[in-house]
Protein backbone atom coordinates (compact mmCIF):
# COMPACT_ATOMS: atom_id res chain seq x y z
CA UNK A 1 0.00 0.00 0.00
CA UNK A 2 1.45 3.62 -0.86
CA UNK A 3 -1.10 5.32 1.26
CA UNK A 4 -0.27 6.80 4.72
CA UNK A 5 -2.84 5.48 7.33
CA UNK A 6 -3.00 9.05 9.94
CA UNK A 7 -5.01 10.84 12.03
CA UNK A 8 -6.66 13.89 10.58
CA UNK A 9 -5.63 17.87 12.21
CA UNK A 10 -8.29 20.56 13.11
CA UNK A 11 -7.09 22.89 10.16
CA UNK A 12 -7.99 19.68 7.40
CA UNK A 13 -11.56 20.77 7.58
CA UNK A 14 -12.07 21.30 4.02
CA UNK A 15 -10.67 17.82 3.08
CA UNK A 16 -12.95 16.27 6.12
CA UNK A 17 -16.24 18.07 4.28
CA UNK A 18 -14.98 17.07 0.66
CA UNK A 19 -14.72 13.51 1.70
CA UNK A 20 -17.39 13.14 3.84
CA UNK A 21 -19.65 14.19 0.80
CA UNK A 22 -17.97 12.20 -1.71
CA UNK A 23 -19.19 9.07 0.54
CA UNK A 24 -22.75 10.81 0.84
CA UNK A 25 -23.08 10.74 -3.13
CA UNK A 26 -21.93 6.55 -3.07
CA UNK A 27 -24.36 4.14 -4.36
CA UNK A 28 -24.37 2.53 -0.91
CA UNK A 29 -24.59 5.22 1.04
CA UNK A 30 -28.14 4.61 2.30
CA UNK A 31 -27.25 1.80 4.00
CA UNK A 32 -23.83 2.82 5.23
CA UNK A 33 -24.73 6.73 6.52
CA UNK A 34 -27.44 8.28 8.70
CA UNK A 35 -27.72 11.40 6.98
CA UNK A 36 -28.47 12.60 3.31
CA UNK A 37 -25.97 14.50 0.93
CA UNK A 38 -28.58 17.53 0.80
CA UNK A 39 -28.33 18.11 4.77
CA UNK A 40 -24.15 17.17 5.09
CA UNK A 41 -24.13 19.81 2.07
CA UNK A 42 -26.07 22.29 3.73
CA UNK A 43 -24.19 22.72 6.80
CA UNK A 44 -21.99 25.52 7.14
CA UNK A 45 -18.33 25.90 7.32
CA UNK A 46 -18.50 26.01 11.31
CA UNK A 47 -19.72 22.46 11.48
CA UNK A 48 -16.75 20.94 9.46
CA UNK A 49 -14.55 23.06 11.44
CA UNK A 50 -16.05 21.48 14.51
CA UNK A 51 -15.90 18.21 13.17
CA UNK A 52 -12.74 18.27 12.01
CA UNK A 53 -11.67 19.37 15.63
CA UNK A 54 -13.41 17.65 17.43
CA UNK A 55 -12.12 14.08 15.82
CA UNK A 56 -8.22 15.01 14.94
CA UNK A 57 -4.88 13.85 16.44
CA UNK A 58 -4.75 14.16 19.62
CA UNK A 59 -8.40 14.03 20.92
CA UNK A 60 -9.17 10.82 23.49
CA UNK A 61 -13.13 10.73 22.89
CA UNK A 62 -12.69 10.61 18.68
CA UNK A 63 -10.38 10.07 16.07
CA UNK A 64 -10.55 10.34 12.38
CA UNK A 65 -8.39 8.57 10.86
CA UNK A 66 -7.58 8.74 6.78
CA UNK A 67 -5.16 6.66 4.34
CA UNK A 68 -3.78 9.80 2.37
CA UNK A 69 -1.58 9.21 -1.18
CA UNK A 70 1.14 9.96 -1.91
CA UNK A 71 -0.97 12.83 -4.09
CA UNK A 72 -2.19 14.24 -0.92
CA UNK A 73 -5.94 13.17 -1.92
CA UNK A 74 -7.78 11.10 0.76
CA UNK A 75 -8.87 7.50 -0.24
CA UNK A 76 -10.76 6.37 2.95
CA UNK A 77 -11.44 7.21 6.35
CA UNK A 78 -12.84 5.58 9.39
CA UNK A 79 -13.97 7.41 12.87
CA UNK A 80 -13.94 6.00 16.39
CA UNK A 81 -15.94 7.27 19.10
CA UNK A 82 -15.07 6.35 22.57
CA UNK A 83 -18.06 4.79 24.29
CA UNK A 84 -17.53 4.80 28.42
CA UNK A 85 -19.13 2.12 30.59
CA UNK A 86 -22.02 3.16 32.06
CA UNK A 87 -22.87 5.44 29.32
CA UNK A 88 -25.41 5.71 26.51
CA UNK A 89 -24.82 4.62 23.08
CA UNK A 90 -26.54 6.40 20.44
CA UNK A 91 -29.49 4.66 20.75
CA UNK A 92 -29.96 5.15 24.00
CA UNK A 93 -28.63 1.89 25.27
CA UNK A 94 -26.44 1.33 28.49
CA UNK A 95 -23.08 1.09 27.60
CA UNK A 96 -21.34 -2.15 29.45
CA UNK A 97 -17.91 -1.61 29.18
CA UNK A 98 -15.66 1.40 27.72
CA UNK A 99 -15.47 0.50 24.31
CA UNK A 100 -14.66 2.07 20.58
CA UNK A 101 -17.37 2.50 18.13
CA UNK A 102 -16.41 2.47 14.67
CA UNK A 103 -18.56 4.98 12.31
CA UNK A 104 -18.38 7.32 9.38
CA UNK A 105 -16.04 3.82 7.35
CA UNK A 106 -15.86 5.30 3.43
CA UNK A 107 -12.73 4.43 0.77
CA UNK A 108 -13.21 5.87 -2.31
CA UNK A 109 -14.55 3.48 -5.11
CA UNK A 110 -11.02 3.65 -6.91
CA UNK A 111 -9.12 2.34 -3.84
CA UNK A 112 -11.62 -0.67 -2.51
CA UNK A 113 -10.63 -3.79 -2.96
CA UNK A 114 -7.98 -6.10 -0.90
CA UNK A 115 -5.20 -5.65 -3.18
CA UNK A 116 -4.14 -2.30 -2.25
CA UNK A 117 -5.11 -2.75 1.59
CA UNK A 118 -6.65 0.94 2.53
CA UNK A 119 -9.87 -0.58 3.75
CA UNK A 120 -7.05 -2.99 6.19
CA UNK A 121 -5.25 -0.28 6.84
CA UNK A 122 -8.13 2.15 8.18
CA UNK A 123 -8.87 -0.54 10.46
CA UNK A 124 -5.83 -1.48 11.70
CA UNK A 125 -4.96 1.95 13.19
CA UNK A 126 -8.59 2.62 14.18
CA UNK A 127 -8.21 -1.07 16.41
CA UNK A 128 -4.61 0.09 17.64
CA UNK A 129 -5.81 3.62 18.80
CA UNK A 130 -8.55 2.05 20.80
CA UNK A 131 -6.65 -0.28 22.61
CA UNK A 132 -3.87 1.86 22.99
CA UNK A 133 -6.73 4.41 25.17
CA UNK A 134 -7.41 0.63 27.12
CA UNK A 135 -10.81 -0.09 25.57
CA UNK A 136 -12.19 -3.10 25.84
CA UNK A 137 -13.61 -3.89 22.62
CA UNK A 138 -14.49 -2.24 19.44
CA UNK A 139 -18.17 -2.57 17.61
CA UNK A 140 -19.69 -1.37 14.73
CA UNK A 141 -23.06 -1.79 13.06
CA UNK A 142 -23.42 -2.92 9.52
CA UNK A 143 -27.35 -2.92 8.12
CA UNK A 144 -28.63 -6.28 7.67
CA UNK A 145 -28.30 -5.66 3.54
CA UNK A 146 -24.32 -4.09 3.02
CA UNK A 147 -23.52 -7.70 2.58
CA UNK A 148 -20.04 -6.92 1.15
CA UNK A 149 -19.44 -4.39 4.23
CA UNK A 150 -20.31 -7.32 6.14
CA UNK A 151 -18.30 -9.94 4.91
CA UNK A 152 -14.90 -7.39 4.92
CA UNK A 153 -15.86 -7.13 9.02
CA UNK A 154 -15.85 -10.72 9.02
CA UNK A 155 -12.21 -11.27 7.16
CA UNK A 156 -10.70 -8.83 9.72
CA UNK A 157 -11.71 -10.78 12.80
CA UNK A 158 -15.15 -8.82 13.77
CA UNK A 159 -17.74 -11.31 15.11
CA UNK A 160 -21.36 -10.71 15.38
CA UNK A 161 -22.68 -10.22 18.59
CA UNK A 162 -26.48 -11.15 17.77
CA UNK A 163 -27.18 -7.05 19.05
CA UNK A 164 -29.29 -4.87 16.56
CA UNK A 165 -30.97 -2.03 16.31
CA UNK A 166 -33.10 0.04 14.14
CA UNK A 167 -32.39 1.83 11.09
CA UNK A 168 -33.65 5.41 12.09
CA UNK A 169 -35.93 6.26 10.06
CA UNK A 170 -36.65 2.59 8.49
CA UNK A 171 -37.78 0.97 11.46
CA UNK A 172 -38.23 -2.09 9.30
CA UNK A 173 -34.48 -2.68 8.90
CA UNK A 174 -31.82 -3.47 10.95
CA UNK A 175 -27.80 -2.78 11.77
CA UNK A 176 -26.32 -5.62 12.89
CA UNK A 177 -23.44 -5.30 15.92
CA UNK A 178 -20.30 -6.65 15.08
CA UNK A 179 -17.33 -6.37 17.54
CA UNK A 180 -13.62 -7.40 17.97
CA UNK A 181 -12.32 -7.66 21.82
CA UNK A 182 -8.94 -7.13 23.17
CA UNK A 183 -6.80 -10.08 23.58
Amino acid sequence: MNHVIRSIRSAEWPAVKELRLAALKDPVAHLAFLETYEDAAARPDSFWQERAAGAALGTTERQQFVAEGPDGVWAGTVTVLVEHAGSQDVWGQSVERSQGHVVGVFVRPEHRGSANGVAQGLFDAAVEWCWAMGLEQVRLFVHEKNHHAEAFYRRIGFLATGGTAPVPGDEASLELEFAIERS
